[in-house]
């Protein structure tokens, strides 16, 4: 699998894929990805890099040189999946485009991770995943009801489009092993993942005119549903997305006579008494320590969870009894913790073997495989191919 992408979104479906047990070989421009100065760094090192690049062989090619585009072809021409990321018509401007590759190689699958899609009247534009966030409508509902549009402070629709860049190479590959023994191409706009995990907006504005608003940590869908501060200054989140839940929480609280309220059973109708429901739920958690909290929420069967930030994140007994975290030897920083696999599968387990690796570091290696040898890649790196 070939890694031409730079950042998040087109890395990210790599990295899974490679989590799984892919080969990953991470083509960067000879300046590097610029993934490798994103972010959190130690010692001039990112942090970001060595989470997201995790088991890929790192090489270098300047794609705008004809000896750096033939190099890539012959990488190509035994790769199973490619994935770039760079604006419609780039890929083929230097003769890179599927129709070459997949004539020499008609089993090569290519995810094209872009913005807005390889077609359409934005598609030449400069697409992030903070303008996903925008045009997707998720900014639009989330904050608070008197305050502005609220973006994420990290990379939400790129992360959400590298899990579904992920799936649909998977999806290709199927196909082609089982099916047509052919490849294909992707095409993804990252404003598209993150408007489907949104959830029904368009069938609802469809339906009924409706248009999501600001709610806060409130849901427009049921209630309780908030964040609520204990006595000893711990927040807590609270939600009852499941009627019988909502009956236990308020049973908890001491107002189960809510529940037998005609409108208690309608998940809509308890939304818009958010603000009795609140107050109720609110009223008992501030009256008592988070451990108080915790304690009667789980003897309740109601569903409660502290809110943390990433110093209790590690240090939280569940995530390391699912072994979520991992420390791996790191040639520039000695050891590095990162995220483990996403998902455990019991056949074919994942694993992550190595973090983020230095620049053009396995060069030699990779390209030796096109019979190129340590002259050649001398000659390659002075002209600034490499």
């Amino acid at each position: 699998m070939l890694d031409v992408a730079t950042v998040y979104a087109g890395p990210f479906a790599a990295a899974l894929l490679g989590d799984f047990g892919a080969e990953v070989i991470k083509v960067e421009h000879p300046r590097g990805d610029p993934l490798r100065t994103h972010g959190a760094q130690k010692k001039g090192v990112g942090l970001w890099w060595k989470q997201l690049s995790r088991n890929k062989l790192c090489v270098t090619l300047n794609l705008s040189h004809t000896e750096g585009q033939e190099l890539l072809i012959g990488l190509a021409d035994g790769a199973d999946v490619l994935v770039e990321n760079f604006r419609p018509g780039v890929m083929e401007r230097w003769g890179l485009g599927y129709d070459r590759l997949s004539e020499r190689n008609p089993r090569l699958v290519m995810l094209r991770t872009t913005g807005f899609g390889q077609f359409g009247p934005y598609a030449g534009r400069p697409g992030f995943g903070t303008l996903a966030e925008s045009l997707s409508g998720f900014a639009a509902m989330t904050g608070s009801p008197d305050g502005p549009p609220t973006l994420p402070p990290f990379g939400l629709a790129d992360g959400i489009a590298g899990l579904a860049g992920a799936f649909a190479v998977m999806s290709a590959l199927y196909n082609r092993d089982a099916g047509t023994g052919r490849g294909q191409v992707i095409d993804l706009a990252i404003i598209e993942p993150i408007l489907m995990v949104l959830g029904a907006q368009a069938t609802a504005y469809d339906a009924l005119g409706i248009v999501p608003e600001r709610t806060g940590n409130r849901s427009a869908n049921n209630a309780p549903r908030n964040t609520y501060l204990t006595r000893d200054g711990h927040w807590v989140a609270v939600s009852t997305s499941a009627d019988t839940v909502a009956a236990r929480v308020m049973r908890l609280v001491g107002h189960g006579e809510v529940i037998d309220e005609p409108w208690f059973g309608n998940q809509a109708e308890r939304a818009r008494r958010a603000e009795l429901l609140d107050g109720m739920v609110g009223g008992w958690i501030a009256r008592r320590d988070l451990d108080d909290v915790m304690r009667e929420f789980e003897s309740a069967g109601a569903a409660v969870a502290p809110i943390y930030d990433i110093r209790q994140i590690v240090a939280d007994p569940q995530y390391q009894a699912l072994g979520t975290f991992l420390r791996l030897s790191d040639e520039d920083l000695g050891s590095v913790l990162v995220q483990n696999v996403i998902a455990r599968l019991g056949a074919t387990p994942g694993k992550v073997r190595w973090p983020g690796r230095r620049l053009g570091q396995d060069n030699q290696a990779v390209f030796g495989r096109l019979g190129v040898g340590p002259a050649e890649l001398a000659r390659l790196h002075a002209r600034g191919t490499l």
